[in-house]
């Protein structure tokens, strides 16, 4: 078997974490996969995957080179269509993630259009509002919404999502309309957290130099964007989220913006991909795609002065 095609072979058993599961991708023999890997790994003269009879991972020899087969298999496939420049020309598997919210409001809408011109391209689309590792688990690009944490990952700021405050007309004519921070003990707060076990945020504002917190009680703490939305409209308590997710719910009655005067910091929206030296051009076409789709929702940037709250 050529090596490149015992690359690709590794690479999706690494993604996939299953001989059984990369062959039936592959519609190959699971014998055929298996022995592709020995041999990839007695020319290496390394181990490269660890086999259990539950699970397959990687060693950290297999993660050095999981990283340097996807860097390769990328560059192989942009020159053997290098001079193929139409739409159809893009080919071969995209992994991307994104939470929940952007992708069915606006991502996966728009998707049939990108996908017919494009009908070569094999997306996988992973939707959770967990944190990936965008190496680890094999993915070419993340949407994230939130401010980054430092790592080696290449970032493409987007934009951001302006941030509102809002309650059900239920919760307000229960506990009355908050009107500023110094009334805010006699109110509840819906609670989010990406992974219990988490502190919670409090409730944000800007108090005209610096953003600041409030800690808040609240009966209710979830770790759903969509559950989180329909509690407030339930009545549990107030949400800060950004307004694009909940716009229609402004505009029908069922929510209601309160504290417009103490905004909470906007939130930033960037798309993160693993650095490499060429970049594959499926990757980047749907960047650019995305960054497209996105931009009628998102607020420009603020210049980095420190002058103005975002």
């Amino acid at each position: 078997m050529h090596r490149t095609d015992a690359m690709r072979i590794f690479v999706r058993v690494a993604e996939l974490a299953s001989f059984s599961r990369a062959a039936d991708m592959l519609d190959r023999p699971k014998a055929s996969v298996s022995t592709a890997v020995r041999e990839l790994e007695a020319w290496l003269g390394t181990q490269l995957l660890h086999r259990t009879t539950r699970r397959v991972r990687m060693t950290p020899d297999g993660e050095a080179f999981y990283a340097r087969c996807k860097d390769l298999l990328g560059e192989i496939d942009d020159v053997e269509h290098m001079f193929a420049r139409s739409p159809q020309a893009l080919r071969g598997r995209l992994r991307v993630d994104m939470s929940s919210a952007p992708a069915r409001q606006f991502v996966v809408p728009a998707l049939p259009d990108f996908l017919r011109r494009h009908p070569q391209l094999e997306l996988e689309l992973s939707c959770s509002d967990r944190r990936v590792d965008v190496v680890r688990d094999g993915f070419d690009c993340v949407l994230r919404v939130g401010t980054l944490a430092g790592s080696g990952l290449v970032a493409r700021p987007l934009g951001q999502y302006a941030v509102v405050t809002c309650a059900s007309p239920a919760y307000l004519r229960a506990h009355g309309e908050p009107v500023s921070p110094e009334v805010l003990a006699g109110h509840r707060l819906i609670h989010y957290v990406s992974t219990f076990g988490d502190r919670a945020d409090g409730w944000e504002y800007w108090d005209g130099s610096r953003y600041r917190q409030v800690r808040m009680v609240g009966a209710l703490t979830v770790n759903n964007v969509d559950i989180y939305r329909d509690a407030c409209v339930a009545g549990l308590g107030l949400i800060q989220v950004p307004r694009v997710g909940v716009q229609h719910l402004l505009a029908e009655g069922r929510l209601v913006e309160v504290l417009v005067d103490y905004r909470a910091e906007p939130m930033p929206v960037s798309l993160i991909y693993p650095h490499r030296r060429h970049l594959p051009r499926r990757v980047k076409v749907f960047m650019d795609w995305i960054a497209d789709v996105l931009a009628p929702y998102l607020e420009p940037l603020p210049p980095h002065d420190g002058s103005a709250p975002r």
